[in-house]
């Protein structure tokens, strides 16, 4: 993820303007004018890098004589009192930006962190750990980049992504064969459904559904499901999964398992940013 990115960009701006406002009253104040700090970026628990770079951007956003020494990069793996960064510069400008900065990289890397845990939970199975659309609005673009750090693969973005037909569409619409005949007619594919029961499996599958959201259901129901699909459409596990419950999950068969809190309930992990003051300029 660049920070150059227009959605990186545009986050950053919001993010600054959201802390700081029109300036950082307390440092103007307080901090002398040539003051110079220097910073260490470390980690206080096991945790899995991710948003390094736009964190640091932040505090180039902010002072453009900070000078940046990363000693990670995003995906590593940061043992508790690893460094993440060192940074320098003038000590005005990097308090200013000290809070958003961690802000980002703590929620990013909270996020890449529950991921990897779930994505290694399920490794050697085959299956293929999904986001969802459960981010906080405004973060989507960082939140799916930081799952894909930690491990997942990105579900759709957008609603224009592509097309998943779920129980609402389904009941609108008066049933699976018609709501997949009018997405067909549409142009589109392909076509994914979600589906409660084998019932609705056999239905999507004769209706064309190219892959199937199997919502809500059991080990029992996802293996009678992997064996009524027989390899005619692509099988996604959904709802409820848990760190217990995914390698389970991943050992019925389905090809695909997408999890919701790894972008709507991951904690913010603890970064913190210790500052020595050094000579004046």
């Amino acid at each position: 993820m660049r920070p150059d990115d227009p959605a990186i960009k545009r986050f950053i701006d919001e993010a600054l303007a959201e802390d700081v406002g029109s300036c950082d009253i307390t440092s103007q104040a307080v901090i002398p004018e040539d003051a110079r700090f220097e910073g260490v970026m470390s980690a206080r628990e096991d945790l899995v890098v991710a948003g390094l770079d736009i964190a640091l951007e932040v505090f180039r956003r902010v002072e453009p004589r900070v000078e940046v020494h990363p000693l990670a990069t995003d995906g590593d793996r940061i043992r508790a009192g690893g460094i993440i960064a060192r940074i320098s510069g003038p000590a005005r400008g990097l308090l200013t930006a000290e809070r958003t900065a961690l802000n980002v990289l703590q929620h990013l890397s909270g996020i890449a962190t529950l991921t990897r845990a779930y994505a290694d939970r399920i490794s050697g199975t085959g299956a293929v750990l999904l986001d969802t659309r459960k981010t906080v609005p405004g973060l989507r673009v960082p939140a799916k980049y930081a799952t894909r750090v930690g491990g997942a693969r990105n579900h759709r973005m957008r609603l224009d992504s592509g097309v998943l037909i779920k129980d609402n569409h389904i009941a609108v619409c008066g049933g699976i064969t018609a709501a997949v005949e009018r997405a067909r007619a549409a142009g589109l594919s392909p076509i994914e459904v979600e589906v409660d029961t084998i019932e609705q499996l056999r239905e999507a599958l004769a209706a064309g559904a190219n892959m199937l959201l199997l919502d809500n259901m059991d080990p029992a129901a996802l293996r009678s499901a992997v064996k009524a699909a027989a390899g005619r459409a692509g099988l996604e596990a959904s709802g409820g999964v848990t760190l217990e419950t995914i390698r389970e999950i991943a050992e019925t068969g389905v090809q695909f398992i997408s999890v919701g809190r790894i972008t709507q309930s991951a904690p913010a992990v603890d970064i913190g940013l210790d500052w020595t003051p050094v000579a004046v300029l």
